[in-house]
Order: structure tokens, then sequence, then C-alpha cells
């Protein structure tokens, strides 16, 4: 059983930053792709960015310039570096991973207000 858990959520001023972690119970490099989506009160989840096994990344447009995924094999473990947080970034942030299944963790909540 794949379990995804993410971590590094939380309130931060507009402007800020913050650094989501996702760690996967298994070795990451079976999934041929893993990413963050995210999930606002009364909005349909959006993708926010993925990044393959060969490490091809691909993001939403509202945080291209402003967000980085990366993934660290040793560790099991895809990051989602924000900068230049704002307000509209602030949902509930979800960690994908899909090899001949899709697995989703239980979120990480952002919020950017002042």
């Amino acid at each position: 059983q794949v379990q995804l858990v993410e971590s590094g959520g939380g309130l931060v001023q507009p402007g800020g930053s913050l650094r989501l972690s996702c760690v996967a119970s298994g070795i990451i490099s079976r999934f041929y792709v893993m990413g963050w989506y995210r999930q606002a009160p009364g909005k349909q989840r959006e993708l926010v960015a993925t990044i393959t096994h060969h490490n091809i990344t691909n993001y939403g447009d509202s945080v291209k310039g402003r967000f980085t995924i990366s993934r660290d094999s040793v560790k099991n473990t895809v990051y989602l570096q924000m900068i230049n947080l704002k307000p509209e970034d602030t949902a509930d942030y979800y960690c994908d991973a899909r090899d001949r299944d899709e697995y989703w963790g239980r979120g990480a909540q952002v919020t950017v207000s002042s």
C-alpha cells in the first residue's frame, strides 16, 4: 500500500515563502510522474506542478515563475518550493503519484493572508 504524506503547510503573509514536502512510503522511481495539485474552497482541484521520473517538469499557468517542484530519490520525497505567495494560492495542497495506479496524500493546508 502506497502512502504519501504531505507536510510544510501553514499560514504565511502575501509575498512569503513555503516549502511543501511529500514523503512516499516506497521508492519514488517506481512512479512515472509525481505532482502537486490544490483545491480551494468551492473550487475544483487544479494542477500545480508535476515532475516525471526523468525530471521533466510542468506547471500550472498561475504558479509559473513562482513555484518549483523537485524530487529527491534518496529521501523518497517530492518538494514544492513556493515563493511570492498570493492570497489566491490559499488552498489544500495534495501530493499525487502514478504508476499503474494513482495515489493521493491527505493534503496540506496553505493559507496566504495578512
